[in-house]
C-alpha cells in the first residue's frame, strides 16, 4: 500500500452508512462526503480514499438489477483512475448483488470488496468500523505493483470470501455470512493472512468488459413435502418465464411423482432452463447418485453442482441478458466462469 493507491468507496445504502440521531433515536444516512470526519481511523490508512454515493441510498431489500447496473457503471467509470473499490451495501441482499457483480465485471483485475454491518457506524458497539477499515486495507493490498485481490469479494467479521460463494446465514450475529463450499480468501487477525492458493488470477491481458444487460424472467422454487401439482404447474407456466432455479433436497433429489416429472419435461421441451441446486447450506448436487435425482438427469436438467442459490439466479440473469444461445446455456452454466462453482 502506498499513498498512490486510490480506493473508491461506493455507498449504496444499508446499516453501515447510518448514524443515530440521538434526539429522535432514529437512524439516518451518513453524508459520505464527511466520512473521514466520522471515522478518523481512516486517516491512518496508507492510501487515498474517495467516495461516491447513490443519489438516493436504499435499503438493500429494495435492491434490483437496475441498481446493479448503476454499481457496474460507477466501477467502469472509475476503473482506470482507481486501484480498488469498496462497495457499502445492506447485508440482506449483499450476496445477490456481489454475486451479480462477479458475472457483470468480466476480465476484472482489480479488487471489488463488498461490506456492510449489523450495527450503524455511529453505534458504540458497531462492527461497521472494523469491516470498513479492513475492507479498504484489503482493497489496497499490492505486491510487485499488482493488486493481491483481483476479483469480487465480500468481507464481514474478520473474513474475506469470494463473493459468489457467500450466503447470509444470520440476521443478528456479527458473523452474518458464510461460504460453506469455498475457503476464505483472507483472514483478519493481528495480521492479514492471505490464502493465495484460493485467489482468482485474471491478469491484465484483457480489458474490463462491464456487462449491463440482465434478464430477470427467472424464478426460484424451493421444493417441500406437500408441493402440489397446481402450484408447481402454475410456476412453470408463468408467461415469459425463461429459467427456474429448483432448490432440491440433499444432493439434488426431487420427488419421483409422475406429474412432477411430466410437468418438468413439458416445460423443458418448451425451452425453460431448469437449474438443480441443493437447498442445503453446504454441499453439492450429484445427479444420478440416488434414484430421486436420476430422472432429473435424464431430463437434462442443468447441474448446479455446489453453486449457491444467489449465484445461480444472478448467473442466469447474466447469461440470459447476454443472449447466450439456448443450446449452449446448459454447457456454459455448468462451467465455472468466476470461480462460483467447482
Amino acid at each position: 500500500m502506498t499513498k498512490n493507491t486510490k480506493i473508491l468507496l461506493i455507498y449504496t445504502g444499508g446499516t453501515i452508512g447510518m448514524v443515530k440521531d440521538y434526539e429522535s433515536g432514529t437512524l439516518k444516512p451518513l453524508n459520505f462526503g464527511k466520512l473521514l470526519k466520522n471515522i478518523p481511523e481512516l486517516y491512518q490508512l496508507d492510501c487515498e480514499i474517495e467516495s461516491v454515493s447513490f443519489k438516493k441510498p436504499i435499503d438493500s431489500s429494495n435492491m434490483s438489477p437496475e441498481h446493479w447496473v448503476e454499481i457496474v457503471s460507477l466501477i467502469e467509470q472509475h476503473y482506470q483512475s482507481h486501484d480498488g473499490f469498496v462497495v457499502l451495501h445492506g447485508s440482506d441482499t449483499m450476496s445477490y448483488t456481489a454475486a451479480a457483480m462477479s458475472f457483470l465485471l468480466e476480465n476484472l483485475s482489480k479488487p471489488v470488496i463488498f461490506t456492510g454491518s449489523q450495527l450503524p457506524i455511529g453505534d458504540l458497539r458497531t462492527d461497521a468500523k472494523e469491516n470498513l477499515i479492513t475492507s479498504i486495507q484489503i482493497a489496497a493490498l499490492r505486491e510487485k505493483g499488482e493488486p493481491v485481490i483481483q476479483e469480487v469479494g465480500l468481507y464481514f467479521e474478520y473474513k474475506l470470501y469470494r463473493a459468489n460463494r457467500t450466503t447470509k446465514i444470520n440476521a443478528e450475529h456479527f458473523e452474518a455470512f458464510a461460504s460453506l463450499n469455498y475457503p476464505p480468501l483472507v483472514e483478519s487477525g493481528v495480521h492479514l493472512k492471505v490464502n493465495y492458493e484460493y485467489l482468482l488470477r485474471n491478469g491484465r491481458t484483457k480489458k474490463l468488459h462491464a456487462h449491463k444487460q440482465l434478464d430477470n424472467n427467472v424464478v426460484i422454487l424451493k421444493l417441500f413435502p406437500g408441493l402440489n401439482k397446481i402450484v408447481f404447474q402454475s410456476i412453470l407456466n408463468i408467461p415469459g418465464l425463461k429459467a427456474l432455479v429448483l432448490e432440491t433436497y440433499g444432493a439434488g433429489n426431487a420427488p419421483t411423482e409422475a406429474w412432477l416429472i411430466s410437468a418438468l419435461r413439458e416445460a423443458i421441451e418448451k425451452g425453460l432452463h431448469v437449474v438443480n441446486v441443493t437447498q442445503c447450506s453446504g454441499g453439492s448436487v450429484i445427479m444420478g447418485q440416488y434414484e430421486t435425482s436420476e430422472q432429473l438427469q435424464e431430463l437434462h436438467v442443468i447441474n448446479g453442482k455446489d453453486i449457491t442459490t444467489e449465484a445461480a439466479i444472478t448467473k442466469l440473469m447474466y447469461l440470459l441478458g447476454s443472449q447466450v444461445s439456448p443450446k449452449l446455456l446448459k454447457t456454459i452454466f455448468e462451467t465455472s466462469l468466476r470461480g462460483e462453482m467447482q
